[in-house]
């Protein structure tokens, strides 16, 4: 990272990502965050090239919330921002209307797919209120997607439902995430197949 606090790409495909997980009790030292590492851990695993990383573990307050996602996109640069915690109905669970103060397109896609992949395990996955933004200044956009708190649901809905012969049964949202960085200006990112496989037309797929 450069002095001023921005993310600077070791090669031009380099993928910028902010990570944030919000929680009172992490962010204030009584509860151990496992958020972040097992969104570091799934992206180690799932991007065929490194990424770069900047995490952020802050309590569930909008204004703080908002703040810390503007300055990942503008100040930071990074090209996808991925939260933790703070999406359901509970009064302390303001992580979506803070992440859709700060966006300047709704997503709602990414959302609808979490619940669906997540309501074949509980019923309560109705009260999942995640949602997705792109937030665009005049040099740069980035994708925000809000994302469950616990660790194996954090995998589920990212890498997706698969049968024991590896079949597809649900695809998980990050196999939409490629394409959307290339269509808003960010790095042309690929991902390990056996993990997620990211999606393009025929027609976005670079030439090898």
């Amino acid at each position: 990272m450069s002095e001023s606090g921005r993310l600077s790409r070791a090669h031009p495909d380099q993928l910028l990502v902010g990570l944030v997980s919000i929680s009172d009790r992490a962010s204030s030292g009584t509860y151990e965050d496992k958020g972040i590492p097992a969104l570091q851990d799934w992206l180690d695993a799932a991007l065929t090239e490194p990424a770069q990383f900047a995490t952020r573990l802050i309590p569930d307050e909008p204004d703080q919330i908002s703040a810390t996602l503007i300055e990942l996109v503008d100040e930071v640069g990074c090209d996808l921002v991925l939260t933790t915690g703070g999406t359901g109905p509970s009064r302390r669970d303001v992580t979506p209307e803070a992440t859709l103060a700060v966006g300047t397109k709704e997503m709602p896609g990414f959302g609808e797919q979490m619940r669906q992949i997540s309501l074949r395990f509980v019923p309560t996955a109705i009260l999942s209120r995640q949602v997705a933004v792109i937030r665009e200044t005049a040099e740069h956009a980035a994708l925000i997607i809000n994302l469950p708190g616990q660790p194996k649901a954090i995998k589920e809905t990212l890498e997706g439902l698969k049968d024991a012969e590896g079949n597809v049964l649900a695809a998980g949202i990050f196999a939409a995430v490629p394409y959307c960085i290339d269509l808003i200006g960010g790095p042309y990112i690929e991902t390990r197949e056996d993990v997620v496989r990211g999606f393009r037309p025929k027609s976005a797929l670079r030439v090898k």
